[in-house]
């Protein structure tokens, strides 16, 4: 029986190079999307399963509630505008769709993991959640970042070594959020994450990760 996979945010951009990559290794994928008709189209496109879930509306999440999945990649962001003082909601919403979000899928999925012995647990960082590449980005972007790669070290303590939880930073990437000037494509920039989704069980965890190799905090 294939591992299932949840990827949030798997509709497009590098959610979707991910999904696609877990799909061509034969894992029961399921993606997450917030608008029906671009998380059908994407499903159909892939040959995998979607679930409508927006990740600003906690309650859309329970659906995941004992679900068992053996990965879960925690692709899903947004890049809010302007600076905290001129866009304060900018600072709400990105904790609330890249940290609270994780941190609750975890909730709801790790204890199965722990139960079958095996977990693949990958969040989707950035340079610019680190403190030693200056925590830059907009708005609170590079704050949530930095939050989630904490959440991500201190839930390695939590979580038996069976079940592996890293971040990782994919680069420069030709997406919406990125922009076409990107030098990396979806599908580069997803091949540390899909990786990490597919560890051995003596590979790592708790780190923080480019191009498949460790990077500073």
């Amino acid at each position: 029986m294939a591992r299932a996979a949840l990827v949030t945010g798997g509709n497009r951009g590098i959610g979707r190079a991910i999904a696609a990559g877990l799909v061509a290794q034969g894992f029961d994928v399921t993606i997450t999307a917030r608008d029906r008709d671009a998380g059908e189209g994407a499903a159909a496109a892939l040959g995998c399963n979607w679930a409508l879930a927006d990740l600003l509306e906690p309650d859309t999440l329970r659906q995941f509630d004992g679900a068992k999945f053996d990965i879960l990649v925690n692709n899903a962001g947004i890049l809010p505008q302007g600076s905290l003082l001129e866009n304060p909601a900018g600072y709400f919403d990105a904790m609330a769709v890249m940290v609270d979000a994780p941190f609750r899928l975890v909730l709801s999925l790790a204890p199965g993991m722990i139960a079958r012995c095996y977990g693949r647990i990958v969040n989707m960082s950035s340079g610019w959640g680190a403190f030693a590449e200056g925590l830059g980005g907009p708005n609170a972007y590079g704050i949530a970042k930095a939050a989630l790669n904490a959440q991500t070290k201190a839930l390695a303590r939590d979580l038996p070594d069976c079940v592996k939880i890293n971040t990782m930073c994919p680069g420069w990437v030709r997406t919406r959020m990125g922009g076409d000037g990107a030098n990396l494509s979806p599908e580069e920039g997803a091949d540390t994450a899909i990786w990490l989704a597919t560890l051995p069980q003596d590979g790592p965890t708790g780190g923080f990760f480019r191009r498949r190799k460790e990077i500073s905090w």
